[in-house]
């Protein structure tokens, strides 16, 4: 692949993550569905950080393609991320987190709060989110940098952008971008209420855009209607790489015809969330400087144990890929 300025610009929701270990009675008390993300509005946010003021809560900078990039970083890529914030100390302190990852802001502002989304943590380190998408809503067409496209190597898309008309227009118009001038476009489908809810525009995304897309076990189910390796293959053949994710049984990635079993690396595992997005670097790092899809799958799966055996959801030592003998 031509070596760009960028090997990934995302797009996605700028977020500041509000993470919070809970019981399983108070995700009930709070009306939370285990395991799904929740869009909740200004009030409802209020009302949760009341519920929750007596816990430890760590605030990171979040979003899913925010993580990925940061993650990108870690190897040694050049990334860029564009979205909306708010006009706020957040926003501020946003930017600044995602310049200090080495991550390029391309990140506009918009006169409302910046976006936030709490995950609450399960003893069984299952995670739940609520999300107040804040200023983040807002991002729209005028907000696509068509230039940082055309000189990156591939376009990383959240699916959660592609659910609200503004958002997903503005998703639709980089993603053509895209195409028309040989950038490769990846697409993380995000969660399976996402996918039941606008089944056919993301079916209708990923056919016409995406040349990478990953999803879990349970998103492949809603995607496809199979189970892991029928999903892996029904997949594939809208895409040129079809990521299966499959938790603590590792990960499955199919091109063209070769379909490779990626191995989890061992962990003891604190906390789950952000391994998907650390994965999702490790691969598309690897798929942009040329690396083999299955030893960019080993490298994803390596830093994913090194997410989950830690309470954050970046990581902040960087990675040599050359001395990996995985």
């Amino acid at each position: 692949m031509e070596r760009k300025t960028y090997d990934v610009v995302g797009i996605g929701s700028p977020l500041v993550d509000f993470t919070v270990n809970v019981t399983d009675s108070m995700l009930k008390e709070l009306e939370m569905e285990k395991g799904c993300m929740h869009l909740i509005d200004a009030d409802k946010s209020k009302y949760i950080f009341e519920k929750i003021k007596e816990f430890r809560i760590e605030k990171t900078p979040g979003g899913s393609s925010a993580n990925t990039l940061a993650g990108l970083s870690i190897f040694g890529g050049n990334g860029a991320l564009m979205g909306k914030l708010g006009n706020d100390e957040n926003a501020e302190y946003y930017i600044e987190m995602t310049e200090k990852c080495g991550t390029k802001s391309i990140l506009k502002r918009h006169d409302s709060i910046t976006g936030h989304a709490i995950t609450f943590i399960s003893p069984d380190f299952e995670r739940t989110f609520s999300t107040h998408l804040g200023a983040a809503s807002f991002f729209c067409e005028e907000d696509i940098d068509a230039d940082v496209i055309r000189n990156s190597n591939i376009l990383h898309v959240e699916g959660f952008l592609l659910e609200l008309p503004e958002n997903r227009k503005a998703v639709l118009h980089a993603m053509n971008i895209a195409m028309e001038n040989g950038v490769k476009v990846s697409i993380d489908l995000a969660d399976p209420g996402l996918i039941i809810r606008i089944n056919d525009v993301i079916k209708d995304s990923v056919k016409k855009y995406a040349d990478i897309v990953f999803v879990n076990e349970t998103e492949a189910k809603a995607f496809t209607g199979r189970e892991e390796e029928e999903a892996l293959e029904i997949l594939s053949e809208q895409c040129e790489v079809a990521v299966v994710k499959l938790g603590g049984l590792g990960s499955l990635i199919k091109t063209g015809k070769s379909t490779c079993r990626i191995p989890v690396n061992k962990a003891d595992v604190v906390n789950t969330n952000g391994a998907g997005d650390m994965y999702a670097a490790g691969l598309l790092f690897g798929i942009s400087r040329g690396i083999p899809v299955e030893r960019a799958g080993r490298i994803a799966s390596y830093a994913s144990s090194l997410v989950v055996s830690q309470v954050s959801t970046r990581l902040n030592e960087k990675i040599d890929v050359d001395s990996l003998y995985i």
